[in-house]
C-alpha cells in the first residue's frame, strides 16, 4: 500500500471514529437531559405536595394527554421524580455517575439505597461496569458496597510490596468476603469439588471477582527439576498488567499457608511473568480467618499476597448479566 493509499485509510478511520464518538456523546447528552428534566419535573411535584396524590394523578392524565407517544409519565413514575428530587436536591449539581446513569438505575438506587456515599459508589460503578438493572439490583442484594468499598478491612500486605499505585489498584479490586453462586455444593465440599465447579461456572467467578480478570488456567503446573507444582486457579488481570494466583482452601486460615502461595507467586514470577508484566500478586481464599494470624503471617512475607474469606450460595445470574459485567466498555 502507498503513501496515498495510507492516509486515504487514515482519514476514512478517522472519520469512522469521529461518527462513533459523536453518536456517543448525543446518547450521553440525551439521557443527561431526560435526567434532568426528571429532576426538575420531581421539583415541581415536591412543591405541589399539599395536593397529595391529586396532583401527581392529575399531571400523569394530563401529560399522556399532551404526549401520547411518550412513556414515563405513570403516577408510579412520577412519584419516583418526587423522590428523586428530594434525594439530590441539597447538591447543587446532580453528581455526573448519576446525571450519567438511565433513569431505571437511578430510580434503583434512590428506592434502595439511603446513604449517599454509597448510592454514588454503586453509581460509579455502573458505568465503569456496565451494569444493567437487574445485575445493579443483584450486587445490592450481595451487599458488593460492603465487601469491597472498605480498604481499611482487607488483609492484605499490597501496600508494603507493590509500588504505590499498583498498591492502591490491587487492595481496591478485592472483596473481603468472596460469594460464589454455586449450585449443588456446601461447607463440607471438597476443594476440588469447588474447583471444579468454579471452573464449570468461570463465567460466574469472574463476574464475582471483578472486572479486569482474565482466566488463564486451573491446577496450572509449575515444574521444577525434580517436581511438579500445581497452583488451584491463574488469572491475569488486564488493569493490574500481571498475573493473579489464587488458592483456595476449604478450611479456616492457617500460617502455612501463605508460604505454600509465597512460593507460587515466586514461581510465576520466574517462569511466566514477562518484563511488560507487573509484580504477580497472591490472592488466598479461606472459609474463614482471625485478623491476627492473617496479619502476623503477611509481616513474613516478601510476595504481594492477600487473604480473603468466600461464601457459597445457590443463586446463578444468566448470561446475559453475566455477559454484561464482564464486557469491557473501555
Amino acid at each position: 500500500m502507498n503513501n496515498i493509499d495510507k492516509n486515504i485509510v487514515e482519514s476514512i478511520e478517522k472519520i469512522k471514529k469521529d461518527i462513533v464518538s459523536t453518536r456517543n456523546k448525543i446518547l450521553t447528552d440525551a439521557n443527561k437531559e431526560l435526567i434532568n428534566m426528571y429532576f426538575r419535573i420531581g421539583k415541581m411535584i415536591s412543591e405541589n405536595q399539599k395536593y397529595g396524590s391529586n396532583f401527581i394523578n392529575l399531571l400523569s392524565a394530563s401529560l399522556k394527554i399532551e404526549f401520547p407517544d411518550a412513556t414515563g409519565f405513570s403516577p408510579r413514575n412520577l412519584a419516583r421524580m418526587r423522590k428523586f428530587y428530594e434525594t439530590y436536591r441539597d447538591l447543587s449539581n446532580l453528581p455526573p455517575a448519576v446525571a450519567k446513569l438511565p433513569w431505571t438505575h437511578n430510580s434503583i438506587l434512590v428506592e434502595r439505597i439511603e446513604d449517599s456515599n454509597k448510592r454514588i459508589w454503586y453509581a460509579e460503578k455502573c458505568l465503569e461496569n456496565g451494569w444493567n438493572k437487574v445485575v445493579l439490583d443483584h450486587q445490592i442484594d450481595l451487599d458488593l458496597y460492603d465487601r469491597q468499598a472498605d480498604n481499611s478491612k482487607k488483609l492484605t500486605n499490597y501496600y508494603e510490596q507493590l509500588p504505590e499505585v499498583q498498591g492502591e489498584l490491587a487492595v481496591d479490586v478485592i472483596k473481603d468476603p468472596y460469594i460464589f453462586e454455586l449450585a449443588g455444593l456446601n461447607t463440607k465440599s471438597k476443594e476440588l469439588d469447588i474447583e471444579k465447579a468454579m471452573i464449570e461456572r468461570i463465567k460466574s467467578v469472574l463476574l464475582e471477582l471483578g472486572k479486569g480478570f482474565s482466566f488463564v488456567g486451573n491446577q496450572y503446573r509449575i515444574s521444577t527439576e525434580n517436581k511438579d507444582y500445581y497452583i488451584d486457579l491463574l488469572f491475569y488481570h488486564i488493569k493490574l498488567r500481571c498475573y493473579v494466583v489464587v488458592e483456595l482452601k476449604n478450611v479456616d486460615f492457617d500460617p502455612s499457608f501463605i508460604g505454600q502461595l509465597q512460593f507460587y507467586v515466586t514461581a510465576i514470577d520466574e517462569t511466566l511473568k514477562s518484563k511488560d508484566d507487573n509484580s504477580t500478586i497472591g490472592l488466598l481464599l479461606c472459609r474463614n480467618k482471625d485478623k491476627n494470624s492473617v496479619e502476623w503471617s503477611l509481616k513474613s512475607s516478601v510476595a504481594p499476597i492477600g487473604v480473603a474469606s468466600y461464601e457459597i450460595r445457590e443463586y446463578l445470574p444468566t448470561e446475559e448479566e453475566i455477559n454484561l459485567l464482564l464486557s469491557d466498555g473501555d
